[in-house]
């Protein structure tokens, strides 16, 4: 059973920068397909970005240029580097990973933007 964890999440500025990590604990093989998902407050949960095994990235407009996904296979974990942060941006962040026969969500870490 695959169980992706996030963290990073937390109080940040307008305009600061986090990063977030998305580590997929008790995998025996790399994950394939990994993303990231974002859920502002009252709203639908909504795909920004993803990474493949081969490094090929997607990104939602809104984030395009200032929010950057990255990956170790060795250690099956992503990374999404979140810079100018904006009020919209406030929400919580899952991760969702595939192995190729499975997709795994993990429980979100909050992003608070506030002055």
């Amino acid at each position: 059973q695959v169980q992706p964890v996030e963290s990073g999440g937390g109080l940040v500025q307008p305009g600061g920068s986090l990063r977030l990590t998305c580590a997929a604990t008790g995998s025996s093989r790399t994950i394939t397909y990994m993303a990231w998902y974002f859920q502002p407050p009252g709203k639908q949960r909504t795909w920004i970005a993803d990474i493949n095994s081969d490094g090929i990235t997607n990104y939602l407009d809104s984030v395009k240029g200032r929010f950057t996904v990255s990956r170790d296979n060795a250690r099956n974990t992503m990374y999404f580097e979140m810079t100018s942060l904006k009020f919209d941006d406030m929400g919580v962040y899952y991760c969702f990973v595939s192995d190729g026969r499975e997709g795994y969500w993990g429980r979100g870490t909050q992003v608070i933007v506030s002055s």
